[in-house]
């Protein structure tokens, strides 16, 4: 009862001395002017310098856009060999959410859980990957520079300057090596691979 009294007392001076004010405040924004329609409207620009120094102008987007710009899912193509799409499924299920730095090691395991190859391919790199299918499995080449336009069980090599390249089979939805992906390697693809 002691501690309560003095609060009490203190709390009922600052509201006889402070009072509120918040409550005369008008809580909605002004009400705004109709705009006039312009007769020809001019999308808005913005205006940079590039690493040039030359002005450059690029459109403002002045709404949301709703739809994502997707890419297709990919197409199974029947004139290939069924075990290519087999393999696929089987990195799927053995794929990580990460890298694991064994992408050349899981696509190797597929082809080889699937049937497609008989026997372990003895490169190392990813990067050589697609000429030791070509020459030692039966592969070909298609000529597809698009990681996209790639059929369902295609194996993707990626190049690499001073690195061991990348290879990853492609899905339905995306690209599969040690982890699954929605977007292909940023690499530079040098060829889409199938068996007939």
């Amino acid at each position: 009862m002691q501690k309560i009294l003095p609060l009490a007392l203190l709390s009922v001076s600052c509201a006889a001395l402070l009072p509120a004010t918040a409550s005369a405040l008008p809580m909605s924004p002004p009400p705004r002017a109709n705009p006039q329609p312009q007769s020809n409207p001019q999308p808005s620009k913005f205006v940079f310098k590039d690493a040039s120094g030359k002005a450059t102008s690029v459109d403002v987007i002045q709404s949301y856009q709703p739809t994502k710009i997707g890419r297709p899912f990919a197409t199974a193509d029947r004139q290939l060999d069924p075990k290519l799409m087999r393999a696929a499924t089987i990195a799927e299920e053995r794929a990580h959410a990460h890298s694991r730095r064994q992408c050349w090691h899981a696509v190797k395991e597929a082809l080889l859980a699937s049937g497609v190859i008989s026997s372990r391919p003895k490169t190392e790199y990813a990067k050589q990957a697609g000429q030791e299918l070509v020459n030692n499995y039966g592969f070909r080449k298609l000529p597809v520079n698009d990681p996209y336009q790639a059929p369902v069980g295609s194996v993707l090599v990626y190049n690499a300057n001073r690195a061991a390249g990348h290879v990853e089979l492609r899905t339905k939805d995306g690209f599969v090596s040690d982890f699954l992906s929605k977007k292909p390697s940023r690499r530079p693809l040098l060829g889409v691979f199938v068996k007939s």
